[in-house]
């Protein structure tokens, strides 16, 4: 099962926001991606039931290692993307932006072959 760009989205801001904040709460998410708190209620029911994350009786919000591994990977192709778009000219606010949308549809062998670049 491949996952969607959606559930994607909210791993990674799991994991920014544990990396920030130590705990994450599904309020935390809302906040930090402008989503209604059932927005979130939502995905965070559908990624617990799917394993990428754990909740706990107090309601903090932890990832399993399937979905920090996932988390970490879309990280990362938007660290190394937002970079690139920043080294050619694009501003800041608008390589984040484009590295967002470009980061959940850009193939494995196409981003490697960015990244290895870059490192030259």
């Amino acid at each position: 099962m491949t996952m969607q760009e959606s559930g994607e989205m909210y791993l990674e801001t799991i994991l920014t926001l544990s990396e920030k904040n130590g705990n994450v709460r599904s309020i935390d998410i809302a906040s930090e991606m402008n989503f209604s708190k059932p927005s979130v209620s939502r995905a965070v029911k559908k990624l617990k039931e799917d394993g990428y994350i754990l909740v706990d009786a107090g309601g903090l919000i932890t990832l399993t290692p399937k979905g920090k591994k996932i988390a970490e990977t879309i990280y990362e192709r938007h660290t190394v993307l937002s970079d690139l778009l920043i080294s050619i000219g694009v501003s800041p606010k608008t390589a984040a932006e484009d590295a967002c949308r470009i980061e959940h549809v850009i193939s494995e062998e196409t981003f490697n072959v960015i990244k290895k670049k870059i490192k030259k």
